[in-house]
C-alpha cells in the first residue's frame, strides 16, 4: 500500500506576520507523474528538502539539468517552473508577503529574480534541512521552524511604508503605477525601484501576477463561466488578452489548465 499524502500548514508567530504568509509541509512519496509545472505567485519562498541531500534542478522542457542544494531560496518567478516529483516525498517551506522576505533578511529581493539560491548564503550556519529532519512530526518541523525564524528576526525591522503603502492600493483600488505613484506622492520610477528591490519584480509585473492569480483561483475552484466574462472579473480587458496573460505565465491554456488541475492551486501534473 502506498503511503498517503500529508500536506499541512500553519499561520506564523504573530511577530512574523508580516514578513511570512504561511509555513506548509508536504509529504507525497511515490506520485504516479514525475514532472509537475509550479504558477508563479509573485511570492519568494525557502524550500528545505527533508528526504535526501539535493532538489533538482529542471528546465521547463522538464529534463533534469543538476542539482540544487537541499535548502533554497526561491526568488520571484514572470513564468512557471517544472519541478521533480520526486523531491515533494518530504519538503518543508516557508512563503513570504510580497516584500517579507527582503524584510527579514535584509537582502534586495530583486537580485534572486528568476533564480533558486542556496539558503546558506542567505542564512549562514542555519542547517535548517538538518535540524528538522531530527523533529519528529510534522507539526513539531513546523512550529520548530517557526522558532527559529523568530529567533531569527530583527527587532525593528519593518517593511518600507511606501512598498506597504502601495501593495494596499494596489489590492484595494487596483490603481495603475502611475495612478499609484501620485497617490503615495513620489515619481513612478521611484516607486518602480523600490518596489523591485523590496518585492523582487516592478510593481507593473506584480500587478499583472495578481491578476493572473485571481484567475487560477477561479478555475481552480471550478467557476463556470464563458471565458469573456472570466476574464472581466478577474480584471483583463478582454478574452485575448487573459489568454495571452494566461500562456505567458504558466506555459498552458485556461483549458488545458482546468482539465488537468490537482489538488494544489498552482501545481498543475505534466502527465
Amino acid at each position: 500500500m502506498s503511503e498517503a499524502m500529508v500536506y499541512l500548514t500553519a499561520d506564523p508567530h504573530p511577530l512574523l506576520r508580516s514578513c511570512v504568509r504561511i509555513l506548509w509541509y508536504c509529504r507525497a512519496p511515490h506520485i504516479a507523474h514525475h514532472r509537475e509545472r509550479v504558477l508563479p505567485n509573485g511570492c519568494m519562498q525557502i524550500i528545505l528538502n527533508l528526504a535526501r541531500n539535493y532538489l533538482t534542478d529542471c528546465g521547463e522542457d522538464g529534463k533534469a539539468n543538476g542539482r540544487l542544494p537541499p535548502a533554497i531560496v526561491v526568488g520571484p518567478r514572470a513564468r512557471h517552473e517544472v519541478v521533480d516529483t520526486a523531491d515533494m516525498e518530504e519538503l518543508v517551506g516557508i512563503c513570504f508577503q510580497p516584500g517579507g522576505f527582503a524584510e527579514l533578511f535584509r537582502e534586495r529581493a530583486d537580485l534572486f529574480f528568476g533564480r533558486s539560491i542556496a539558503l546558506d548564503d542567505v542564512w549562514v550556519g542555519a542547517r535548517l534541512a538538518e535540524r528538522l529532519s531530527e523533529v519528529p512530526t510534522p507539526l513539531e518541523k513546523l512550529r520548530t521552524l517557526e522558532v527559529l525564524l523568530t529567533q531569527f528576526f530583527h527587532q525593528g525591522t519593518r517593511r518600507s511604508e511606501l512598498v506597504e503603502h502601495a501593495l494596499h492600493l494596489f489590492r484595494d483600488r487596483a490603481l495603475s503605477v502611475a495612478q499609484c505613484a501620485g497617490s503615495v506622492g513620489v515619481s513612478e520610477r521611484r516607486l518602480s525601484q523600490v518596489f523591485r528591490e523590496q518585492v523582487g519584480m516592478s510593481p507593473k509585473m506584480w500587478c499583472r501576477i495578481r491578476r493572473f492569480q485571481t484567475a487560477v483561483r477561479d478555475l481552480h475552484n471550478g467557476v463556470d463561466v464563458p471565458w469573456a466574462e472570466l476574464a472581466l472579473r478577474c480584471g483583463y480587458y478582454d478574452q485575448s488578452h487573459f489568454a495571452n496573460d494566461f500562456r505567458a505565465f504558466s506555459g498552458i491554456n485556461p483549458t488545458t489548465y482546468s482539465a488537468g488541475r490537482g489538488p494544489w492551486q498552482n501545481h498543475v501534473p505534466i502527465p
